[in-house]
């Protein structure tokens, strides 16, 4: 039945086809654009296109001019808008405004969001018993999470993302379909029951600590030994950074002689122990890239002195995935967090590529089953002069 439009409203309908391009896939930027609409009471429809996000809305002529000054001015947080085209749409008489099924254009520019910490949110629901993703190393939402490391082709969306091998439960599924859920249209959406997975190896590809790989993790840094970790963007090298014999290992089979080590601690209070944090230091650390920032050692402290040898600073970072969370809760005062290479090597990213070129490396292989399709590596900066320099 086609619905009927009072001839008093649809003389008053105006319609337009808006065009946004910038860092507006997996940052939520279609949901928000939903509940703008639902706002202003408007009908059409958005979809993700390889040029960025389309938007055909149709309604009050005062309504659709809110909703297009909205559209830049409150975009969601970790969006980025460079530019709207507008232009004057047909009234289609859209029954209600939808999420649409992605467009791909023969053009490819919109830009896609770097990889973002966990954010809060999430964090607390980690770590909270009672929560269903309690202590889940790939817990994540619309604000937080993989995004780059993980495409394959743009449009960003599930299917061309190495999530698409991981069909969504049926709790995450309406997570995912619920406009008034934080993990509405959150690619990476899964839990426990439907997503990836974290399993302990030992460098011959035996597989250990099946119970609990993560504490079982712990427990082997603990005795000094060096695990091969894979997190967002590729591997890392990890060590006990207060253990100088398990970082002069590190260092001897890496062949590294006295470039330093990165360091990561699990918050503030912990770097305060042994390096000096100023305030724009601390807005660096804490800043959704988590980068690795360069401090001041204070002394005496208790990091190896074969971490940073002959240097007066510490690169220094905090945790940025659910799984060095759950690590580094154990009380460390630091861990060694370096490239998953050998020097001069790309970054291992592939599990089985990883064994090959890190097994002389690593005693352990803290891996998942996520497939990383993008590299990225650690940034690193320094607050100086009154101004962040890379």
């Amino acid at each position: 039945m086609v619905n009927q439009i009072p001839d008093s409203f649809s003389n008053k309908c105006v319609a337009k086809r808006l065009k946004v391009n910038g860092i507006v896939q997996g940052v939520g930027f279609r949901p928000f654009v939903f509940q703008l609409a639902q706002k202003y009471g408007l009908k059409g429809e958005v979809a993700n296109t390889s040029a960025g996000v389309s938007i055909h809305v149709e309604g009050l002529a005062e309504h659709v001019t809110s909703f297009e000054a909205d559209l830049a001015a409150k975009a969601p947080p970790l969006a980025y808008v460079v530019d709207i085209s507008s232009q004057t749409g047909t009234v289609k008489h859209h029954p209600d405004f939808a999420i649409v099924k992605s467009q791909g254009e023969s053009e490819r520019s919109t830009l896609i969001s770097p990889d973002v910490s966990v954010c809060q949110d999430c964090l607390a629901e980690l770590l909270d018993p009672g929560d269903r993703r309690y202590r889940y190393a790939f817990i994540n939402c619309t604000n937080c999470g993989p995004r780059y490391t993980i495409i394959d082709d743009s449009p960003y969306d599930r299917p061309k993302t190495s999530m698409r091998y991981f069909k969504m439960c049926p709790a995450c599924q309406a997570e995912y379909d619920d406009p008034n859920n934080r993990r509405f249209h959150a690619q990476p959406n899964a839990c426990d029951d439907c997503g990836p997975h974290v399993g302990l190896f030992d460098n011959r590809k035996n597989e250990i600590g099946k119970k609990d790989p993560i504490a079982k993790a712990v427990e082997l840094l603990n005795q000094g030994n060096i695990l091969a970790i894979k997190g967002l963007g590729g591997y890392h090298l990890a060590a006990d950074a207060t253990n100088t014999d398990a970082v002069r290992r590190l260092r001897r089979r890496k062949f590294r002689e006295e470039k330093p080590f990165a360091v990561m601690s699990a918050d503030l209070a912990t770097i305060g122990r042994y390096a000096a944090v100023n305030n724009e230091e601390e807005q660096l650390l804490t800043s959704i890239r988590r980068p690795i920032v360069l401090l001041s050692k204070k002394t005496p402290n208790l990091i190896s002195d074969q971490v940073a040898p002959r240097n007066n600073y510490f690169g220094v970072m905090l945790p940025y995935t659910p799984l060095h969370y759950l690590l580094l809760k154990h009380d460390f005062t630091a861990l060694v967090m370096t490239s998953g290479n050998m020097s001069a090597e790309p970054i291992a990213i592939d599990n089985d590529d990883a064994f090959k070129r890190l097994a002389a490396i690593a005693d352990y292989f803290l891996i998942h089953d996520r497939d990383i399709y993008l590299r990225s590596d650690d940034s690193i900066v320094r607050h100086i002069a009154g101004a962040e320099r890379c």
